[in-house]
């Protein structure tokens, strides 16, 4: 594995042999791995698991999170997205009743290229004190002279400035229909990367879901008899969305009600004046503290982010749709976690209450998003 500041870990290789780049950065959640390698939202980004053994329940049908770019109509959602991933200890055997294979296999069958057997505390020590930085990982006929290939990590783009949700999107809106009956509401998603577990949470619900292309028009949206929208999770940098942002203004301008979850927040924030900014190295993991300064609820949540919004805990401003709140910050270190009208017309969080595999600590967002619509259908 070679960082384009010429740092160099070598180990052996770990799922296909060859060549991929991408920006590493690293995950701290001890579980969840099959969920974290299907996220779109790590598209184009080489991921370090900082749980030293990895692999043990193997691979299955079931906990993939990739239903988008096109994937929907198979019910595939085993679509492995990062471009590469770099473990300590592969597990030598796969144990789990759930398993129908194992992750070397699926990354071999999915041509995701990956390194083992080297320190990853090290390489997470340096990526925390450099930060997040382009990358490569060569194996097989891809191992060439050091210079060569720090030449070719140099020679990719930065994520900085990458704009990625609409190679992750779907190319055709699909619908995820309410669990056990009528549709009470009907939400237009704004497919920007959105994991398999989003609208299953509004179908739990009762909600019909209406996942809509990145570049979806207020035109399709009210078509729909939306009662509301949603704007997911994605990859890539927030400030070059400038086609979501432009239709979440008209969509707040409608005065719908609107949900947003990590890439979606800061759509909404810039869509309120906020501006976005690269963070250093991110949120990644499944155990990050987030404070709700209104009700100083703290949740455990789940996060997959490189980009924040700029802000500080309890800022209120105006927008064009109202005076807004800066409504959630990360315990840790104060990034901000979240947006919302005052008038709790829309609200948005840079975690993810859908987490899959957990925590659910923030599960009720979606209560509270329904009790909008609820307010809207009186």
């Amino acid at each position: 594995m070679v960082l384009e500041d010429g740092r160099i870990f070598r180990g052996t290789s770990f799922g296909a042999v060859g060549q991929t780049l991408g920006e590493a950065v690293f995950s701290t959640g001890m579980t969840g791995y099959q969920e974290t390698l299907t996220d779109p939202s790590y598209h184009r980004q080489i991921v370090v698991s900082t749980a030293p053994q990895i692999g043990n329940t193997g691979w299955n049908g079931e906990d993939g999170e990739a239903l988008s770019a096109g994937r929907q109509a198979s019910g595939d959602s085993n679509k492995i997205w990062v471009a590469g991933y770099v473990v300590r200890d592969p597990a030598r055997r796969t144990s789990s009743w759930r398993a129908t294979g194992s992750l070397q296999d699926e990354l071999v069958s999915q041509g995701i290229v990956g390194i083992a057997g080297i320190d990853t505390r090290a390489l997470v020590r340096h990526l925390r004190t450099r930060g997040s930085m382009r990358a490569g990982v060569f194996s097989g006929a891809a191992l060439t002279d050091d210079a060569a290939m720090l030449q070719a990590v140099k020679d990719q783009p930065s994520m900085l400035g990458a704009d990625l949700a609409g190679e992750v999107s779907t190319d055709n809106g699909y619908i995820i229909e309410p669990v056990g009956g009528e549709a009470r509401f009907t939400v237009a998603a704004i497919d920007l990367g959105i994991k398999t577990n989003t609208p299953r949470m509004f179908a739990q619900r009762g909600i019909r879901v209406h996942v809509l292309p990145s570049n979806a028009s207020l035109e399709q949206i009210l078509d729909l008899g939306a009662d509301g929208v949603f704007l997911s999770n994605g990859p890539g940098d927030p400030a070059t969305a400038d086609g979501a942002v432009h239709l979440t203004k008209e969509v707040l301008g409608q005065g719908l009600p609107l949900f947003g979850i990590c890439f979606g927040n800061q759509i909404l924030g810039r869509a309120l004046g906020l501006s976005t900014y690269k963070m250093k190295f991110g949120h990644r993991g499944i155990n990050i503290p987030v404070i709700e300064h209104g009700t100083g609820r703290i949740a455990i949540t789940a996060q997959n982010h490189g980009f924040a919004l700029e802000g500080e805990a309890g800022q209120e401003f105006d927008t064009p749709f109202g005076r807004a709140v800066i409504s959630h910050t990360c315990a840790n270190d104060g990034a901000v976690e979240g947006v919302r009208l005052l008038d709790d017309s829309a609200f948005s969080v840079q975690y993810h209450p859908e987490a899959a595999a957990g925590p659910h600590d923030a599960a009720y967002l979606f209560d509270r998003f329904t009790s909008l619509l609820e307010g809207v259908k009186k």
